[in-house]
């Protein structure tokens, strides 16, 4: 473990950083597992061939001024799977200015990610603006999930910028940005765009056999719609009412892909 980052007026940095190998024996390793400040991973018992990891909040936040940043990197024919102990919870802070989160995943040839947290909620006076980034090899396979959350109950949210770019073999195949609560652009709350909603969440399921046989586009009951990507890839988007029900439709969506 590297040193614990101390919150400050200026806010705090921390990095948590994740390498999956291959260990020849049939099995992933973990030669680097490193955490500092409100960001700590935690190894667990996982099943098969592949590692399991938890993030763990050591501390509240991110809030105002923080700023946590996450990397991942799966090497050739490794397999890893990360989830979070519990939701993230964006809060206002006594520092000014706005607080970031950062995720950076790579996986190589052969290689396979399920990167699935549990929500980030935005809370009321928060503002937050988070960006992940993924890089794929061409035979390389990941299972991403994103759930967003405005407001706790009985709330309302804070301002909320999210950015998701994916890449498969260097060409773009996603690049999306949405912004939600006070100073957003108008619109975010209309019925182009959450429709009153107020949870939000997507679904990236990459698999080398989807550029032979893309998923067909459609709709995945009330709230929910697939996408084939212009690469091995596919798109669930799932707005609803709370978590629980968005947390539902993406589990369903999940489920159907794995049957395609």
């Amino acid at each position: 473990m590297e040193g614990v980052s101390v919150r400050a007026g200026a806010g705090v940095r921390s990095v948590a950083r994740i390498v999956a190998r291959d260990d020849r024996r049939g099995g992933t390793s973990l030669p680097v597992l490193e955490s500092d400040g409100p960001l700590a991973l935690r190894r667990t018992r996982a099943t098969g061939a592949g590692a399991r990891v938890m993030l763990v909040g050591a501390m509240s936040g991110p809030l105002g001024g923080d700023h946590f940043t996450v990397q991942g990197r799966v090497e050739e024919g490794a397999r890893l799977s990360v989830g979070s102990a519990a939701a993230t919870i964006a809060l206002p802070g006594q520092a000014k200015g706005e607080a970031r989160y950062d995720v950076r995943l790579a996986v190589a040839d052969r290689g396979e990610l399920h990167w699935l947290p549990e929500q980030l909620i935005s809370a009321q006076g928060s503002d937050l603006h988070v960006t992940t980034r993924v890089e794929l090899a061409a035979t390389a396979r990941l299972v991403l999930r994103e759930e967003q959350v405005l407001g706790r109950v009985g709330e309302e949210p804070g301002r909320l910028t999210s950015r998701l770019t994916l890449r498969v073999a260097g060409q773009v195949v996603l690049d999306q940005e949405l912004s939600c609560g006070p100073g957003a652009p108008g619109g975010w709350d209309g019925p182009a765009v959450l429709a009153g909603h107020r949870a939000v969440g997507q679904l990236i399921v990459v698999r080398p056999e989807f550029a032979a046989e893309p998923v067909t586009a459609g709709v995945l009951g009330e709230g929910a719609s697939l996408v084939p990507l212009a690469g091995p890839a596919a798109l669930v988007t799932a707005v609803a009412p709370d978590a629980l029900r968005l947390r539902r439709l993406l589990d369903e969506a999940l489920a159907s892909l794995r049957q395609a």
